[in-house]
């Protein structure tokens, strides 16, 4: 069974007007105080309106959950504590007040001072899933075989429509803003872990990124752990909706590292097909047709995700109770783009801080 591990990035909100407020060092300091937080659990992100947490490694989507739920109520009480609200969005989607301070490190700094405009606009947060490999060869393998079905993944997740008060017309404006760094989006097709290696040693040897911290692919091997980590999709209003993304991730890459698959091999797919393919997927998320890796063209999104859950389900196993009706309940009602136009336009400005609020923390 492949190891998992999530992390999440989250805003603080004024608790009336639903805008990013800089709190992160307060509520982390409030957040350490909490019985049910271990200290140091609760990290600091670019900017001071942000804040990351990861679970412990786990073979268990019980686990998974589980930390999830916890690290959210207790970060959510030490926020409430300090006055504000923690808040599951992928995007700020009010911003009266910019731009919030970056976070005083000297990374951080050096990255404000290269790209000021771009860094002040990365009032986003993601997930990113871990997925625990051997070796660096089966990483580079599942990073190739991964790629085609990113765009169905970020249209599954896509839960950042709002920005600066408007609807940006985009179901995962995330998703655009972060592919206006340099080296982001989808990676190329790499020809295992040497060349992987070779090429970006070759961008920081050039000076074009000052380290590789900075690749900022969707998906990427972990310089820090075992993993391959998939980034691309957004933060998750509820946490049942990150656990059933975990197990779907989980049970896709274990489905591609088989001996034979259906479908095109990785390498047939052409690169701007996929850019294109995500550019669209972060634009309608569930909304219209999505690109099917598996029949490479668009289909229904209804379709898509049935294509999905058929191929994953001999890796599925278990996991499926926690994926099956969480999957259902989106089809239902909606991702996390859909329910927040819908609660803005039927509660408001007051309504939707409340509903992003509420589940957030499972309430």
């Amino acid at each position: 069974m492949i190891t998992l591990g999530v992390e999440e990035e989250y805003l603080l909100l004024d608790r009336s007007a639903g805008t990013p407020v800089a709190r992160a060092a307060q509520v982390r300091r409030a957040a350490d105080l909490q019985p049910a937080m271990d200290h140091g659990e609760v990290q600091r992100e670019l900017l001071q309106a942000q804040l990351e947490v990861a679970t412990p490694v786990s073979r268990e989507l019980d686990e998974i959950g589980g930390h999830l739920v916890r690290m959210r109520h207790a970060l959510g009480e030490a926020a409430r504590q300090d006055g504000c609200l923690l808040a599951a969005c992928a995007s700020a989607p009010f911003t009266d007040r910019l731009p919030v301070p970056v976070t005083d490190t000297a990374r951080y700094r050096a990255i404000h001072s290269d790209a000021p405009r771009l860094t002040d606009e990365q009032l986003i947060c993601g997930m990113h899933i871990h997925l625990g490999i051997p070796d660096r060869a089966t990483g580079v393998a599942l990073q190739n075989r991964l790629r085609p079905w990113l765009p169905l993944l970020v249209a599954l997740a896509a839960n950042s429509p709002l920005s600066q008060g408007t609807d940006t017309g985009f179901a995962s404006w995330r998703t655009v803003v972060f592919n206006r760094w340099p080296v982001s989006g989808l990676p190329p097709f790499i020809d295992g872990p040497e060349e992987y290696d070779r090429r970006i040693r070759a961008l920081v040897e050039d000076r074009l990124i000052p380290d590789t911290g900075q690749i900022y692919w969707h998906i990427r091997l972990s310089e820090r752990y075992p993993t391959v980590e998939i980034r691309a999709m957004d933060v998750q209003l509820r946490p049942d909706e990150a656990v059933m993304l975990a197990g779907t991730v989980r049970a896709l890459a274990t489905r591609l590292l088989g001996e034979e698959i259906p479908g095109p091999p990785a390498a047939a797919f052409r690169p701007e097909t996929l850019d294109a393919a995500l550019w669209r997927g972060a634009r309608h998320g569930c909304a219209d047709e999505v690109f099917d890796p598996l029949h490479g063209g668009l289909r229904a999104f209804g379709d898509a995700v049935a294509a999905l859950v058929e191929f994953t389900a001999p890796a599925m196993g278990d996991d499926g109770r926690h994926v099956t009706p969480v999957l259902e309940r989106v089809l239902r009602e909606g991702n996390g783009a859909v329910r927040q136009l819908g609660e803005l336009r039927r509660a408001g400005r007051e309504g939707l801080v409340r509903m992003i609020a509420d589940q957030t923390t499972g309430a």
